[in-house]
């Protein structure tokens, strides 16, 4: 099979960080506060801004706190975990392998009786039915790892007694999130806005925000984990005042994607955007004899973390180490010709391939990267005996 002409605009697939917007450039960072204190007027309304903005494109609840906190969206979920459980037992959701660090950490690092793990094989979901309500309940929305989503809130009830505590660090801002469901949610702006990495943002319903003011962990919490102070929430962090020292470089750079976002249509132009992408490899994938999605059911399919897995009868003969070695050699392929970056599936994923389809990806690119695929296809495949 011959290379194909037509080359994507932008060969970044990454599924984090994810790919930067159509037209970014360094100059976007122009107006970036370097130099200067975060702690100073014109740092810390700047940080405002990336809140008011935050809140102003996902539709976050007036009654719910925002913070931009350290570490990425691991450091938010890490936060959220210490500094809130613990009044009740928790249940825990695992169905790929962010979810599954959540487990360990209530289970070997909090070590809190009553836990409760519910998990699934890649590609599918647990019994949402089997939650307690009852309980706190810690999950991801979108499976980063293994492209299965929720497909809606509507296994949580309104009239629950514990806290949801919801990692949606690939779900914020490419899918509607229920905010009246969701007590906690953390995600990292390198994700679908594409933002430089380091910082989260974890997002505090009222439900939350009373846990912190009426529970002290029996632990000792590390400074960054700190949310409350003496029985009082600091709310100097929900308007700008961050623990540590961010980059005001990575702040800059969100402020511009949020402003992007924004000049779209905000939240329902950027899902719809992310959408349009799912739908492309969904074409394709109908088309296609020798690849299929992770997902098990089409309700489930994550429109950003896309993942495929090959269904060849000679793949499938395979053992699970050359499957590796064959997916390996076709995104080498594919990275080789600039064409396709990063794409190969998570180290902890079974073998297959994992495209972003967030909302910074244009449509058109992975149309032209279609007959790369196939191309890469054609160069590993193997005769059938």
């Amino acid at each position: 099979m011959q290379k194909p002409a037509a080359r994507p605009s932008n060969p970044c697939f990454s599924s984090g960080p994810c790919p930067k917007r159509p037209g970014w450039s360094p100059a976007a960072l122009g107006g970036a506060l370097v130099g200067r204190s975060h702690r100073s007027k014109e740092g810390k309304a700047r940080l405002k801004e990336a809140i008011d903005r935050t809140r102003a494109v996902l539709g976050v609840p007036a009654d719910y706190r925002i913070a931009i906190v350290p570490a990425s969206d691991t450091g938010a979920v890490e936060m959220a975990l210490w500094s809130l459980l613990g009044p009740r037992p928790v249940d825990v959701l695992a169905w790929e392998s962010f979810g599954s660090e959540w487990v360990s950490d209530v289970t070997e690092s909090l070590c809190l009786p009553g836990t409760r793990v519910f998990e699934a094989a890649y590609g599918a979901l647990p019994d949402l039915s089997v939650v307690d309500f009852q309980h706190d309940v810690v999950f991801v929305w979108n499976g980063t790892t293994s492209g299965v989503k929720l497909p809606n809130g509507d296994f949580i009830p309104d009239d629950r007694a514990g806290l949801t505590i919801c990692d949606a660090t690939s779900a914020a801002f490419a899918m509607p999130l229920p905010w009246s469901k969701l007590d906690v949610v953390t995600f990292s702006w390198q994700k679908v806005l594409g933002g430089e990495g380091a910082h989260g943002v974890i997002i505090l319903g009222p439900r939350a925000a009373e846990r912190l003011q009426t529970f002290v962990p029996d632990r000792p919490l590390p400074k960054i984990f700190r949310m409350a102070k003496k029985g009082k929430i600091d709310e100097a962090l929900f308007e700008g005042a961050t623990i540590n020292t961010p980059s005001m470089i990575c702040v800059e750079d969100y402020l511009d994607a949020l402003r992007w976002a924004e000049s779209l249509g905000g939240l329902s132009a950027l899902c719809a955007r992310s959408q349009r992408n799912l739908a492309v490899l969904e074409a394709w994938v109908a088309r296609t004899y020798w690849i299929d999605f992770l997902a098990e059911r089409a309700d489930t399919r994550s429109n950003t973390s896309i993942c495929l897995k090959l269904t060849a009868p000679w793949f499938a003969a395979l053992d699970a180490k050359q499957q590796s070695a064959a997916v390996e050699k076709m995104a080498k392929l594919l990275d080789a010709e600039g064409v396709a970056f990063d794409i190969n599936g998570y180290r902890s994923a079974p073998p297959g391939l994992r495209i972003w389809g967030g909302a910074t990806v244009e449509a058109a690119d992975l149309e032209a990267l279609l007959p790369w695929l196939e191309w890469a296809y054609a160069q590993i495949q193997q005769p059938a005996a």
